[in-house]
């Protein structure tokens, strides 16, 4: 007899991370025949795609793809419109390929699915480090996604498929874009409607806790606050975007807007911001250099 259908489908995004793919990969119920785990290996250089196959071996229901370019907005759009296939799942789930997930979330974020019909998109919770509780009164009340765990509407996904509705490819963190898609259903942002966006508090997630004292995760650390400081700059982008036009004016690379848009920002007050946003502008200064040469040469 074959195997049923999966009613659900879950992307794991992983760049570089043999450290924590054995981990995460055994916090998922790769034994379920009703759901179909998709592990996106994008732009790695390391092991994390021979440490997955021995796994994926002994599950059928887990997949390996090792795609290059990396990236993990392109990669969110060749999962949705040239992995995932038709007919499409009841549910479609993206996570980190560095969180460890909670025992039940799946079934967790379907529940939340069909408990609040009027949500394309359900959140998962963060459920440790030092402002967890926060954040997950922040989705309580406000709604967003974390891209570390979030689920999507089959239905939905159908949609952005047929209207062909990509991420920018140098997108840093598709969750925000994705939750504004999501709470506008695909259109501007006068069409905001916080019922869309909704959340599963028995779903959830645990990252890896911030060492201070070990220099391999401060450097991690670093460079994370710059892609935050480009992420911040890039809202303000795609906010504008959102607001005009909506997803149908979103360009193929931001940092084709970059040579307008960088005269108009300047760093945030205090020390910390102020030092990581002239960080992350002048990577976004080197972007639009980059651009500039693609567009030429092209």
């Amino acid at each position: 007899m074959a195997p049923p259908t999966p009613r659900a489908a879950v992307a794991i995004f992983a760049h570089n991370e043999e450290r924590r793919i054995a981990a995460c990969l055994a916090s998922l119920p790769l034994e379920r025949e009703d759901i179909a785990f998709h592990l996106l290996v994008n732009g790695s250089t390391d092991r994390t795609a021979a440490l997955a196959k021995p796994v994926a071996e002994k599950h059928p229901s887990l997949r390996v793809h090792e795609l290059q370019p990396g990236g993990k907005a392109r990669t969110w759009n060749r999962f949705v419109h040239e992995i995932l296939a038709d007919p499409l799942p009841e549910m479609i789930v993206f996570m980190d390929g560095d969180a460890a997930i909670a025992p039940g979330s799946f079934d967790a974020l379907a529940l939340a699915l069909n408990e609040q019909p009027k949500a394309l998109a359900i959140a998962g919770m963060p459920l440790n480090g030092r402002s967890h509780l926060h954040y997950q009164a922040l989705l309580r009340r406000d709604g967003g996604l974390f891209g570390d765990l979030y689920a999507l509407r089959g239905d939905f996904v159908r949609l952005i498929r047929e209207a062909g509705h990509r991420l920018p490819v140098d997108l840093v963190g598709d969750d925000g874009l994705v939750a504004a898609w999501a709470a506008t259903d695909l259109r501007k942002d006068e069409n905001w409607d916080r019922n869309r966006l909704g959340h599963a508090d028995a779903a959830g997630f645990y990252c890896e806790p911030v060492n201070i004292v070990s220099p391999r995760t401060l450097r991690v650390q670093y460079k994370r606050m710059i892609s935050y400081a480009v992420r911040h700059f890039q809202g303000r982008i795609v906010s504008r975007i959102m607001g005009d036009t909506g997803p149908s004016g979103l360009p193929e690379r931001l940092s084709s807007l970059y040579m307008d848009w960088l005269p108009t920002f300047s760093p945030r007050s205090g020390p910390v911001n102020a030092l990581f946003d002239r960080l992350a502008l002048r990577r976004m200064a080197k972007a639009r250099d980059a651009e500039q040469d693609r567009v030429a040469k092209s």
